[in-house]
């Protein structure tokens, strides 16, 4: 009940969990209701959430972060130091205006994971492409 309260706040994409000051887990609001639809009572967070997790330095290009959240099926990823200091999130519609509108589209059309449309092409052929997109860099 406690994370479902955190992420009820404004402008809270996720629960970064931390265990002796290093990432182990992130809890979305999708986590959430998964818990409440399978009728779970209030289990404890260990129980649900995501692990392990996909993180980048604060380093990481924008066009890289995309890559590592569409390789990794999430809409987020922590930034976490080299000591594993956490800084905070970035998340899919943070990168969206620096980036062609697919290369984020992530789709759970079957299993596994699906990239792009709904036929699972993974590419976009040039009479899809937006032209507003045409100076998106990463």
């Amino acid at each position: 009940m406690e994370a479902a309260g955190y992420l009820r706040q404004p402008g809270e994409p996720a629960l970064v969990v931390h265990d002796g000051g290093e990432v182990v887990g992130v809890v979305t609001d999708s986590d959430i209701v998964a818990v409440v639809a399978e009728g779970g009572s209030n289990p404890p967070v260990a129980s649900f959430m995501s692990t392990p997790v996909v993180t980048v330095p604060p380093s990481t290009q924008v066009g890289l972060a995309a890559d590592r959240m569409r390789d990794a099926g999430v809409g987020l990823l922590p930034v976490v130091e080299a000591d594993g200091t956490y800084r905070g999130v970035v998340t899919r519609e943070a990168l969206a205006p620096y980036l062609s509108r697919h290369r984020l589209e992530i789709t759970w059309d079957s299993d596994p994971l699906t990239l792009g449309g709904s036929d699972g092409a993974d590419s976009v052929g040039m009479n899809d492409a937006d032209p507003s997109d045409a100076h998106a860099s990463e």
